[in-house]
């Protein structure tokens, strides 16, 4: 079992004595702001009661090295009244689940988690390529790297170890359909217990599978209902009915706790050099929690963000309205933090604890996947690089350089048929647009030649009319040249062909795309299908030898990586003449 080092467990232990001794500690004046887009508070028009105070109300728990990196957007504010000062509550004092915890029981539940029989200390990586790219010190905290492939079993074991024998004996029950689950199995397999785990019908067998083999015998899967309510529903009668124990997925003080030993790993590597922020997933909010929780009462100079995708933002709705938040709806990409109703123990601690919140979509986390893949050579799952993604949107957003930042890389159970979605949208590099082109013969090649030399990775056209053409272009501006997207937009409408951008167009990139095509009134028309070598400049060698005396009724190419281009045409061959040369 991993032990702290005794002088390091010294400083901890005395930072919560010097808590514990004084009543109050007098709030400072000021806090890092996160942008008003990206953070709770960031419009306070009519808001009042709890929001209007929280948004409204400071502290600062950095010294003046970190003002000098504060944005100067509308402010994050948070409670002034963290720091009173309870004793640390012995472990067999610890609250039940449901029950508030002062701040410094959760440093001492921390302190004491009983993880590291089951969870292992994860190594905290330093990613230099995104490093480089974002010009601060990034570490990734390689969570992905337990056993279960997520930060999960922290919790679940934490909380299945401080079970009774009676209650052990009797078994847990849980609720998951993705890394909880994996977790709850493991533990009940190392802990000898029975374990019986709800998850919906539509659950993927992969999953379902990786919990039966972590389980073993001991783990019984009832698969049931369409949704996770529905199994979330059989699995509270099945804990009354049978007096099993619940193991909550983050509302539970143990579950938190465990999860904040991240933490407490965090900031014991990092006592040599300081560290400004910390960027956490968040779902349901244990995670974040636990790690706020630990990091205000030991260096609360550093700053921790919680981050969300942007359909299932729970957390940040929460805290913005003071309450507790339902969500009607979530979005799945990031399934394994889809969470539609947080935890009031999560939310408690995150409204005390956590400086603000980030909100990433879809291609934000794909492109993360992709950053963290380029340093750790890991594939995460969309959850699992949400603190990457809004560790880059934060930095870039705010014009942040020379700082160190740790993003934790939560998991790396990611679904196999999810790689095609995140390889479309995993570079932020491409730019898409639409181009208004005349018919008239010759204007694909002055189109394309205010492009070139650019990598163009997609180009979709249609026939429709003999008057103007709408081409569907997607292409990667020089990296190293300021403003050479806007510049290829300036030379495009020159020629009067009009542009309209669809880069951050949801409805363009999921479906538009794919619907350049069809029926159309143009007639004498034959299809060919080509191949060539992909490599740089290939889709314009291709088209020079294209024979601009025929009219291109279709044309697409997509670059997907692979080793060959392919190109599907359409040329109006002219009546009594032959589309001759095509295979030279």
């Amino acid at each position: 079992m991993w032990r702290f080092p005794s002088n390091y467990q010294r400083v901890v232990m005395s930072t919560a004595r010097r808590l514990s001794s004084h009543t109050s500690v007098a709030p400072l004046t000021s806090c890092n702001p996160l942008s008003s887009s990206n953070i709770v508070g960031g419009n306070t028009t009519g808001v009042s009661g709890p929001c209007r105070r929280y948004v409204s109300s400071s502290v600062n728990r950095s010294n003046n090295h970190h003002a000098a990196y504060a944005p100067t957007a509308t402010t994050t504010l948070k409670n002034t009244n963290r720091y009173k000062s309870t004793a640390i509550i012995p472990p067999e004092e610890e609250p039940a689940m449901g029950e508030s915890l002062d701040e410094s029981g959760y440093l001492g539940m921390i302190l004491n988690a009983k993880v590291y029989d089951a969870a292992i200390e994860t190594e905290l990586q330093h990613a230099k390529s995104m490093s480089l790219l974002l010009n601060n010190t990034v570490y990734l905290k390689r969570e992905d790297t337990q056993p279960v492939f997520s930060f999960k079993i922290r919790g679940a074991y934490n909380k299945m170890a401080s079970l009774s024998e009676e209650a052990l004996a009797c078994g847990v029950v849980a609720c998951s359909a993705g890394n909880h689950a994996q977790g709850v199995a493991l533990s009940a397999r190392m802990l000898g217990c029975r374990a019986v785990i709800c998850m919906p019908l539509a659950t993927p067998s992969i999953k379902v599978n990786a919990v039966r083999a972590h389980g073993g015998d001991t783990v019984e899967v009832r698969l049931f209902g369409n949704n996770y309510d529905e199994a979330a529903a059989e699995a509270k009668r099945l804990m009354k009915e049978e007096n099993l124990s619940m193991i909550h997925p983050f509302d539970d003080p143990e579950v938190i706790a465990g999860q904040g030993t991240i933490a407490l790993e965090i900031l014991k590597k990092c006592v040599s050099h300081p560290v400004d922020a910390i960027f956490v997933c968040c779902g349901g909010g244990g995670m974040l929690a636990g790690i706020a929780a630990y990091v205000k009462q030991v260096r609360p100079s550093v700053k921790v963000y919680g981050v969300e995708a942007s359909d299932a933002a729970g957390m940040t709705a929460s805290l913005a309205a003071g309450k507790v938040v339902t969500l009607p709806s979530v979005g799945l990409f990031a399934d394994g933090a889809a969470v539609r109703t947080i935890g009031s123990e999560t939310f408690r601690v995150c409204e005390k604890y956590v400086d603000g919140m980030v909100t990433v979509d879809t291609d934000q986390l794909c492109n993360a996947i992709k950053l963290a893949y380029n340093d750790a050579r890991v594939i995460l799952e969309p959850a699992g690089a949400l603190a990457v993604a809004g560790l880059k949107k934060f930095t870039e957003e705010n014009n942040i350089t020379g700082r160190t930042f740790v993003a934790i890389t939560s998991g790396a159970n990611m679904d196999f048929n999810r790689l095609r979605v995140v390889s479309e949208r995993a570079d932020d590099s491409e730019r898409t647009v639409q181009i208004t082109i005349p018919e008239t013969p010759g204007s694909f090649r002055l189109m394309y030649s205010k492009i070139w030399p650019r990598n163009v990775t997609e180009f979709s056209y249609r026939y429709e009319c003999g008057q103007e053409a709408n081409v569907f272009l997607s292409f990667q501006p020089l990296p190293n040249v300021e403003g050479d997207y806007e510049q290829v937009i300036q030379s495009l409408e020159s020629e009067n062909f009009p542009c309209n951008d669809l880069s951050h167009n949801e409805l363009a990139k999921t479906h538009i795309r794919h619907l350049a095509g069809g029926r159309s009134g143009a007639t004498h028309e034959r299809l060919f299908r080509f191949h060539f070598p992909e490599s740089p400049g290939a889709l314009q060698r291709f088209l020079d030898s294209l024979n601009m005396k025929w009219n291109i009724s279709l044309f697409h190419y997509r670059n997907y990586g692979d080793d060959f281009g392919r190109c599907l045409v359409g040329i109006q061959q002219n009546h009594g003449m032959k589309c001759e040369g095509m295979n030279q």
